[in-house]
């Protein structure tokens, strides 16, 4: 009731004049550097403060999207996830490989398998819907945590590196289920495959050769030559009726460690992502939520279930993991907790399922809902109740144990320790 009278009195922009594209630009700014202001002034991640502003301003003033923002929000997504495959330290993920492995796989797997389940034959969903479901809350969020990780100085130890390069699995795992799930099988996705696999195999080389030869100048060749390759493979999965974040996601992987000794080129492109093109993604994203299905019964009840759904299996899949390789209680319930989280790659999969008609908006509102909560509610609670205390020397004492639990050899000498 209390929407509906909102929405009654709520001001409707006019539609602009089809030959001007700076006013509705003007707009979309606008909300952007708003969300920008509340996000430095409470602290809130600056994705999720936008995807706030975005279903208040596309609920509330009613704000569409059009072909342009449609790309520039599109690239967004692209770009972010390059830069999020990009802030993996390769010699982490190498050291703590067993591991990482071993939690992002169960990260992934438990929850896509439950909330595939839940949706599918709990609530009657159609095959393609509670597939979006399962892969939308299967995922972590890598922009989450690797924040906490640096306002906690966590980031400089090893269980801060280890709880990374998990998340990075995890979403690994989610970002190909929604290329492999959803691909068209056809002449197009085999020279999709070739081609990516190629360019990757090539690209860290060729990537350090346009560095040493023409970087550093005022045009900016490196990062041209990182936008051609994110095109042109974006181009080829998108003809293969994949997702163009998938090929992303490994470029960024691939040149991790050259962009590790040049980290000017990845601050000049991030300035890029979060200055112009992430805005459009995540108020875009935002927009698209129906706050009128959310004060339902229906709608309120499916959010509350399927946040249920997506922490218990996060729970059952991760905590148990952790104990395995040796983690302490507190340290293996923070890092179950943040690997609970949700933002990006959950937001991405739910626009893709509405966009290519696989959900409806009432299903997109309802997952978009849920990876919010899964944001803001797992972060709070571990870094209230279960944050590692490294004064005490617990995250160093937790990677002793994981090394012995990836090594038996060394388990004699953890266990002489632990005594």
């Amino acid at each position: 009731m209390l929407f509906t009278t909102l929405g009654s009195v709520a001001f409707s922009l006019p539609p602009f004049p089809s030959d001007t594209v700076y006013l509705p630009a003007a707009l979309w700014i606008g909300l952007a550097l708003i969300a920008s202001i509340i996000s430095i002034r409470t602290g809130i991640s600056l994705a999720l403060t936008e995807i706030l502003v975005g279903v208040l301003a596309g609920n509330f003033l009613h704000i569409q999207s059009n072909d342009w923002i449609n790309f520039l929000a599109g690239f967004g997504s692209v770009l972010l996830t390059f830069l999020a495959g990009a802030e993996i330290d390769p010699q982490s993920l190498r050291k703590h490989l067993k591991a990482s492995l071993a939690l992002g796989a169960v990260g992934f797997f438990v929850p896509f398998l439950g909330v595939f389940a839940l949706a599918y034959w709990g609530v009657h969903w159609n095959l393609h819907a509670a597939l979006i479901g399962g892969i939308a809350l299967s995922t972590t969020s890598v922009a989450v945590v690797y924040a906490v990780m640096v306002e906690t100085g966590l980031n400089r130890t090893e269980i801060g590196k280890l709880i990374l390069a998990a998340c990075f699995v995890n979403d690994l795992g989610t970002v190909l289920a929604l290329g492999i799930i959803f691909a068209n099988y056809n002449i197009w996705l085999v020279l999709f495959v070739a081609v990516t696999a190629v360019t990757l195999l090539l690209l860290p080389r060729l990537t350090r050769w346009v560095v040493n030869r023409w970087g550093g100048r005022v045009s900016e060749p490196e990062v041209k030559f990182l936008f051609l390759v994110l095109f042109a493979l974006g181009g080829l999965a998108t003809i293969a009726r994949s997702e163009a974040v998938l090929p992303a996601y490994l470029i960024g992987l691939v040149v991790a460690g050259t962009l590790m000794h040049n980290r000017v080129i990845t601050n000049r492109m991030r300035s890029t992502a979060f200055a112009l093109l992430t805005p459009f993604y995540f108020l875009k994203a935002g927009s698209l939520v129906s706050l009128p299905v959310l004060i339902t019964a229906t709608g309120a009840g499916l959010v509350s279930l399927f946040f249920l759904a997506k922490m218990i299996t996060k729970i059952a899949g991760i905590r148990p993991t952790t104990k395995a390789l040796g983690m302490g209680s507190r340290v293996s319930n923070y890092t179950t907790l943040l690997m609970a989280t949700g933002l990006t790659f959950g937001s991405i999969a739910a626009l893709f399922g509405l966009t290519n008609g696989y959900i409806d908006r009432m299903q997109y509102t309802i997952l978009v809902t849920v990876v919010i909560l899964s944001a803001v509610i797992p972060t709070f609670f571990a870094q209230g109740f279960f944050r590692p205390r490294v004064d005490l020397g617990e995250a160093g004492a937790d990677a002793k144990a994981i090394e012995a639990a990836n090594n038996p050899e060394e388990r004699e000498v953890a266990g002489a320790l632990d005594e």
